[in-house]
């Protein structure tokens, strides 16, 4: 009889991921031989080879590829039970895995991890930061319980639930302080700094702008809003920034920060999770923490 443990398909699923022995092992928390061992100790158990050993990488086989699908549906089933057992501890909330994008976290998160603390004694918070595709396919995998993004997602698994709104300002070279603010069409003739593909406030501020997309000569495509206002600092250009990010990326930066004329720019900021998801009625309590840090954040 084939036997094999819940653990080792999580080693499995985190070497598919990884591609990479030491950095599986690293995401698992383990030694790499601990490791090795496991998903050796996996494919003697299944008696077929799952994974094509390299020298600097591994891919997974044609059968391990198959595997891999139902492996990440058993792992997502094991955390759904996990999570079930969580939400039955009289609504006591012990973990919380939240995604954020990078256009909120650092401005965001100080103040709502606080407010998270504050409500939730013990809680345990683990952070993910990176780009809205990476979140939703981690929310729908299970990796993390819920994620703070820019709305809409129109993804059917997921409960969308919107928080507030906030407007995108004009980062401008200080000496442009006391010129007209362009409206969204002269924008059109100005050298525009955005993030790179993938951000979706990249999208944001070109559809203000009714703008497809830029050549690559005709900015810079920068990985943070902090790049973009020190480039900006130095006469390359100018960018849009959200509201929350001005207090911190401004500071000290020879740049003038400028409202639009109506209407102007927004973005809506709400948390997204799993429609099926057992922790439903404690993450409405994180949304309702999460809406009044925003308000907060706003006024200040």
């Amino acid at each position: 009889m084939t036997q094999f443990t819940l653990r080792q398909l999580r080693y499995f699923e985190a070497l598919a991921l990884h591609g990479h022995f030491g950095r599986a092992a690293d995401a698992c928390a383990i030694t790499q031989p601990a490791m090795s061992l496991q998903i050796k100790e996996l494919e003697t158990s299944l008696g077929v080879v799952l994974f094509e050993r390299g020298a600097r990488q591994v891919k997974l086989t044609a059968f391990g590829e198959e595997f891999a699908d139902r492996v990440r549906e058993i792992v997502l089933a094991s955390e759904e039970l996990e999570e079930m057992a969580r939400a039955s501890q009289a609504g006591h909330l012990g973990k919380l895995r939240i995604g954020v994008i990078p256009t909120i976290a650092p401005y965001f998160l100080p103040r709502l991890i606080g407010d998270l603390n504050r409500n939730f004694d013990g809680l345990d918070i683990y952070v993910r930061e990176t780009l809205t595709p990476k979140l939703l396919e981690e929310l729908a995998d299970g990796r993390i319980d819920t994620a703070i993004v820019a709305l809409p997602v129109s993804e059917p698994n997921f409960t969308e639930v919107s928080l507030f709104s906030e407007e995108f300002v004009l980062v401008r070279p200080d000496a442009d302080k006391d010129l007209p603010v362009p409206s969204s069409d002269k924008l059109r003739e100005i050298k525009l700094l955005l993030l790179e593909e993938g951000h979706c406030f990249r999208d944001q501020a070109l559809s203000f702008c009714n703008i497809q997309t830029l050549r690559p000569w005709e900015g810079l495509d920068g990985s943070s809003l902090s790049t973009l206002v020190q480039m900006v600092g130095v006469g390359l250009g100018v960018t849009l920034i959200p509201e929350m990010a001005v207090t911190v990326e401004t500071s000290g930066a020879p740049v003038s920060v400028s409202q639009f004329e109506n209407p102007r720019p927004s973005r809506t900021i709400g948390m997204i999770w799993r429609r099926t998801s057992p922790l439903a009625s404690q993450l409405n309590e994180v949304a309702e923490i999460v809406r009044a840090a925003g308000k907060t954040i706003r006024q200040s």
